[in-house]
């Protein structure tokens, strides 16, 4: 008889989701898909407000990659101003590097929090272990030294976080054209020295590298079960710089195939001549792709695995020292293995302490050349920014009216580029660890959480207000019976 499996909710992830697998009669699998089940409608709440207030707004979406939220709206509003290399007035170096240290100190403690908090418990205790065990609470008794270096390798990050932006969560930093502070020199002291319960930059390194030796370790000991895990093909896409290599911040998006020739590259401003959108009835996540190549060709996966795929190197020497063994692995084909996602995650928490280690020494964070303001005939009334999110290529897109008011705004975020790759994920796990069994195990249905996990998705994010999706209202009284049910 057809099974129908569900897996609801999807555990520790950001965000709301199921995955609902569909079996045959000899329990081989038909079809599985995650489905994106919460509705967001931020896109429509910022219409009617000054066009200033994007940024501020807009991070509310997410409690975890909130600074990046408020980075590309920052951008799209540089852009919507008349600051930018196309018009030829540039933020100062002090607001480019302030806006960059509260972004890697981000992608620092949400990569900390992704792996150690949500990955490591699996792979300390395995896949199939109890429920109960295969958590934080979990690694805490197992591993309390270790515990401690992470939580104080997370607090650095936040702590950072908060003397850029003024709060650990939802603060404000970046303004039009600019930054609103600087840096104080007690602040650099205490981040570099490791004052007031904070750990040294030294330390700091020494703690970055310690996800990447546990996958080395893991690696070893399980490379069959890693390396055959949901091995999917995408495209990969990230920001780059003139050189070509992953810039966190800025540039221009570049899309690489499996052998990484370069398919595209553009201005990301003209990501609307690239880019379209599927959408789905059984899910509010939108399927963004490249418009020439179709949606299953065309679509791209983001995030460190891509990043890493895309970049021939990084700018700071541990990190570029493990990038070049990460390449290797693959021998210069693009890496589809998605639990290499980790491995690729642990490369990034070093580079991100490097260049923070590197922006706290530099003196243009001290000095008070915050804002340009690049006059009233600059303002275009359009702006878009993109920034890459710990879990991938952001963008913010926002148009206003003469008054400044916000008029449209639209977001492709991390998660949502990564749909179809996601859902090529889910069906390639359930293949593998659900079909043709005749008995499903609590392990085997984990299996699928474990490899979307692995995107560390954002579904918070991901879910849009724009176009005609599936949306049901249901009344029912006290015992439970219907009485009147509407559907869009």
């Amino acid at each position: 008889m057809a099974t129908t499996l569900v897996i609801d909710p999807v555990t520790r992830i950001e965000g709301h989701g199921k995955v609902v697998i569909e079996l045959d009669d000899d329990r081989n699998v038909i079809d599985a898909k995650l489905h994106v089940v919460e509705f967001r409608g931020y896109e429509r709440f910022i219409r009617g407000h000054p066009y200033w207030e994007a940024p501020v707004l807009m991070q509310r979406i997410c409690g975890i990659c909130f600074v990046s939220h408020h980075l590309g709206g920052a951008k799209a509003l540089d852009d919507m101003i008349g600051v930018g290399p196309a018009s030829g007035t540039c933020l100062t170096p002090t607001a480019v590097k302030m806006r960059r240290l509260g972004h890697y100190a981000q992608m620092l403690q949400s990569h900390v929090t992704a792996y150690f908090y949500l990955v490591v418990p699996e792979m300390l205790f395995g896949i199939d272990a109890a429920p109960e065990q295969r958590n934080f609470i979990g690694l805490i008794e197992a591993n309390p030294g270790l515990v401690k270096r992470v939580v104080r390798l997370r607090k650095w990050g936040q702590e950072i976080i908060e003397a850029v932006f003024g709060k650990r969560m939802h603060g404000l930093c970046s303004v039009p054209g600019g930054v609103n502070k600087c840096l104080t020199a007690a602040d650099v002291d205490r981040f570099l020295r490791g004052e007031h319960g904070l750990p040294s930059i030294d330390e700091v390194i020494d703690d970055a590298q310690l996800g990447l030796q546990m996958f080395y370790d893991f690696h070893e000991e399980h490379r069959d079960e890693v390396d055959g895990f949901a091995t999917v093909s995408a495209l990969n896409m990230c920001l780059v710089d003139d050189d070509g290599n992953v810039d966190y911040y800025d540039g221009r998006l570049r899309v690489v195939d499996e052998q990484k020739k370069l398919v595209r590259e553009f201005d990301y401003r003209d990501y609307l001549d690239h880019f379209s959108e599927g959408v789905e009835k059984w899910t509010y996540m939108k399927f963004p792709f490249l418009t020439d190549l179709g949606r299953d060709a065309g679509s791209v996966r983001v995030g460190p695995l891509a990043r890493l795929n895309v970049t021939r190197t990084l700018s700071t020497p541990i990190a570029a020292e493990a990038l070049e063994k990460f390449h290797a692995y693959t021998g210069g084909r693009a890496n589809n293995m998605t639990l290499h996602t980790n491995w690729a995650r642990t490369i990034e928490i070093i580079h991100a302490a490097e260049v923070v280690r590197g922006l706290l020494s530099d003196p243009d964070l001290q000095k008070d050349d915050l804002v340009v303001s690049p006059g009233a005939d600059a303002w275009t009334g359009e702006g878009v920014g993109v920034v890459e999110a710990p879990r991938g290529t952001l963008l913010h897109h926002y148009r206003a009216d003469r008054e400044g008011n916000v008029t449209f705004a639209n977001l492709i975020v991390a998660t949502t580029q990564n749909n179809q790759v996601l859902n090529r994920t889910v069906r390639s796990v359930a293949e593998d660890y659900l079909g043709g069994r005749a008995q499903i195990t609590e392990g085997m249905m984990n299996a699928i959480e474990v490899g979307i996990r692995a995107y560390d998705p954002c579904l918070s994010c991901a879910t849009h207000a724009l176009g005609q999706m599936p949306l049901t209202v249901t009344v029912v009284d006290a015992h439970g019976r219907v009485l009147d049910e509407r559907v869009r």
